[in-house]
């Protein structure tokens, strides 16, 4: 029997889900079930981003960027950052 992964979502990603449409949660929650089932399907990010993988999928027929961490010792699923390639990496970083 397989185990539940937890599901966490930090107050920034939550504030980005409060602003889609029904139709974009919809594509959205397809993400993460997809990322349940298999949390490495995103690629993993190196230098100073190396805590975080990217998973990329279509909102909307446009492509959309789901950020997220993963511990596979206790299957926590951490979602932390939704958006579209623009300036994503720059606002995880919070530098400049």
């Amino acid at each position: 029997m397989a185990k539940a992964t937890t599901v966490l979502q930090t107050p920034t990603f939550r504030k980005a889900v409060k602003k889609l449409n029904p139709d974009q949660k919809k594509d959205l929650d397809l993400a993460v079930k997809d990322l349940m089932a298999n949390p490495n399907i995103g690629e993993r990010k190196k230098g100073d981003l190396a805590f975080l993988r990217v998973h990329k999928f279509k909102m909307k027929k446009q492509l959309t960027l789901l950020g997220y961490s993963f511990d596979d010792g206790a299957l926590v699923l951490e979602l932390m950052a939704l958006g579209l390639h623009e300036n994503f990496y720059r606002d995880i970083k919070r530098k400049k």
